[in-house]
């Protein structure tokens, strides 16, 4: 796909994402990339164009749970495997965790044990990026057990919240921005 179809199909994506208001509380416009993913045509483009920003990566790692969904379709396109990060509680064997805030609260994420190796090369996925609490929280705990994150990439970025400052000096790659 050249650089004029990628534009014209993320154009396409872009219009499928849904803004929910007060969701999951009260002042929070939640980003709804389920239709994104009901559309084959469109979570093709997602997959596509997140795989080939993957660069020297030797895995993808999703964010939960969303990040799941894009982060194994990436790497599926790529050839690379794919590690979750789960919320607290959802894996049965944990190598680290992290709590950090949300702009609605706390949360705790955990690195499944025995499938990252110290200086393993990681590009961390997730659908969205706006505060960029989980997403610097995920790349703090690949880096605390030795991973390399090469790079994070996201469907949607959400400038005004400032994410991205968030990740320096990781690279930050979003295919859409709002």
């Amino acid at each position: 796909m050249d650089d004029a179809e990628s534009a014209e199909a993320l154009t396409r994506v872009l219009g499928l994402i849904r803004d929910v208001p007060d969701y999951p509380s009260p002042g929070i416009l939640f980003r709804d990339i389920t239709p994104v993913l009901a559309d084959a045509e469109a979570f093709a483009t997602v997959a596509t164009e997140l795989a080939a920003l993957a660069g020297a990566a030797d895995v993808i790692v999703g964010i939960e749970a969303r990040g799941f969904l894009i982060g194994a379709a990436a790497a599926l396109v790529a050839g690379l495997g794919i590690v979750p990060v789960r919320k607290a509680g959802k894996l049965p064997l944990v190598a680290d965790s992290v709590t950090y805030e949300l702009e609605y609260g706390t949360a705790t994420l955990e690195l499944p044990a025995d499938t990252l190796a110290p200086g393993a090369r990681a590009f961390v996925v997730d659908d969205v990026l706006a505060t960029g609490g989980t997403a610097a929280a995920t790349c703090a705990l690949l880096a605390d057990a030795g991973v390399e994150v090469e790079g994070f990439g996201a469907l949607l970025e959400l400038t005004a919240l400032g994410g991205r400052d968030r990740l320096a000096p990781v690279p930050v790659h979003a295919l859409l921005r709002a």
